[in-house]
């Protein structure tokens, strides 16, 4: 099954992959998260509890980084066990787009379930898809709005000579990984849910 969209996030781009690769912010938003590691400099394991239509069950998965273009774009795999209930593995390209209202999230997901989860109307599972991926960055904007900085007062927009220090280059950060777990699990969520829609 194949998953694409696009969110509309009202912050600059290197907030937003920033916040998409702090784990403690992908654990508040993401919905019914438990925890979120990094195993690995490239690797997170989630643990995630999920209700669809009759079945309740507790997700262990692993998102791994195959490829990144800081800040702009990533891919990734991802894999989940729930027991008796199924599984979900799959993969999603993500893109990070500056835009006038700030950044622009884009995803396109492939992913397949089996299972328990594979009997499930695929009516209700991209139902429940649509819903986690909505609260994810419902939760995910409002995350970003409470941590943006206070607006400048006026007397610090007062115009004042300041000494010329050169500035150090920027160092290279590396892909936390944890971001694809809200892009993917917003694609991903609805691949590792939607994923029975291929069954």
């Amino acid at each position: 099954m194949n998953i694409t969209g696009n969110r509309s996030i009202p912050s600059p781009r290197e907030r937003v992959w920033d916040a998409l690769n702090d784990p403690a912010v992908l654990q508040r938003c993401l919905p019914g998260c438990e925890s979120v590691v990094r195993a690995a400099p490239e690797r997170f394991e989630l643990v995630m509890a999920a209700t669809i239509g009759p079945l309740r069950a507790r997700f262990n998965g692993q998102l791994h980084i195959d490829d990144a273009t800081v800040p702009a774009s990533c891919t990734l795999r991802f894999e989940g066990q729930g027991g008796a209930v199924g599984f979900g593995r799959g993969s999603a390209d993500v893109w990070l787009d500056p835009v006038a209202e700030g950044t622009e999230l884009r995803y396109s997901a492939q992913a397949q379930v089996g299972g328990k989860l594979a009997q499930v109307g695929s009516r209700l599972i991209e139902s429940v898809a649509r819903k986690m991926a909505g609260d994810f960055f419902e939760a995910f904007t409002a995350q970003l709005a409470a941590a943006a900085p206070a607006p400048a007062a006026a007397a610090d927009l007062a115009p004042r000579a300041v000494p010329h220090t050169p500035t150090p280059p920027k160092p290279v950060r590396r892909l936390s990984g944890g971001w694809l777990l809200a892009a993917a699990l917003a694609g991903a969520l609805a691949a590792t849910v939607g994923l029975a829609l291929a069954h």
